[in-house]
């Protein structure tokens, strides 16, 4: 285990509500800095990501556990297209190589 410290919070949000939002709850166009209703809502799972893509997940198991969460824990179901996997592949790739800059030490925007 690296003694690395955790990204910011707020990379991983700007990353699950970019790349990720499965529930769909932010409004087209806007971000989620505007809705601190539900800032947080993806939080846990970002973190949890985070902290298993630093120890030992691949970008893949990343994306699974995205996927798992969405269709099981979220109750969304089965995705009826490809966009759900696209959406998941994407945030863990973004999470994979902010975790990995931090790694290298180009931690400027990325940790806390």
């Amino acid at each position: 285990m690296n003694s690395y410290p955790p990204l910011k919070l707020s990379r991983l949000r700007d990353i699950g509500w970019t790349e990720w939002d499965p529930l769909r709850l932010l409004p087209k166009g806007d971000t989620w800095e505007n809705c601190p209703e539900f800032a947080d809502e993806y939080d846990r799972y970002l973190l949890h990501a985070e902290s298993r893509l630093r120890r030992d997940w691949s970008v893949s198991e990343a994306a699974d556990y995205f996927m798992h969460i969405a269709c099981e824990h979220m109750g969304l179901g089965q995705p009826i297209d490809s966009s759900a996997r696209i959406r998941a592949e994407a945030t863990a790739q973004a999470i994979k190589a902010c975790v990995d800059r931090a790694t290298l030490g180009d931690t400027e925007l990325d940790i806390v």
